[in-house]
C-alpha cells in the first residue's frame, strides 16, 4: 500500500509553522527542507491513517483561520502574527486544536534537531552504539 505526503498538500503552511516555532528555520535551504520533511513523513507513515488525515485537516485549518481575522491565509501573515495565531492554538480551549497544535510542534522539533548540522550546532553526538561509541 503506497501512503500520501501529508505535508505535500500543505508545504507552505507547514513551512510557516516550522520557521515560526523554530525561527532559525528561515535559513535552511532545499536540501535541509527535504531531510526535514522526509524525517516528519518517515514518522507520520507509522502512524494511522486517521492520525494523518486529522494532519492534514488541521494544516488546512491552520492555513485558512487567519482569514477571518487578518483576511490573509497563514503563510502571508507576518511573524507576529502567526506567532499570535499559533499561540491561539496553542492555548484554545479546543482540546483538539491544543492537542493538534504540540503534535506539530513536536514534528517541526524532531525534523528540524535531527538534521545533521543542527546536531552539530549544539554537540549533539549520539550513537547508536550507546556508550560504547565513546570506548
Amino acid at each position: 500500500m503506497v501512503m500520501s505526503s501529508v505535508l505535500a498538500p500543505a508545504r507552505e503552511t507547514f513551512r510557516a509553522v516550522a520557521v515560526t516555532v523554530v525561527p532559525e528555520a528561515v535559513e535552511l535551504g532545499s536540501a535541509e527542507w527535504a531531510l526535514l520533511e522526509g524525517t516528519v513523513e518517515r514518522a507520520l507513515a507509522q502512524r494511522p491513517e486517521k492520525m494523518r488525515r486529522q494532519l492534514r485537516t488541521f494544516l488546512r485549518l491552520i492555513h485558512l483561520l487567519p482569514v477571518a481575522r487578518f483576511g490573509m491565509t497563514f503563510e502571508a501573515l507576518d511573524a507576529q502574527r502567526r506567532e499570535r495565531v499559533l499561540r491561539g492554538l496553542q492555548d484554545s480551549r479546543v482540546f483538539l486544536f491544543r492537542r493538534g497544535f504540540w503534535g506539530l510542534r513536536t514534528l517541526v522539533l524532531m525534523g528540524y534537531y535531527t538534521l545533521p548540522q543542527t546536531r552539530a550546532s549544539i554537540g549533539y553526538r549520539a550513537s547508536a552504539a550507546g556508550w560504547e561509541a565513546r570506548r
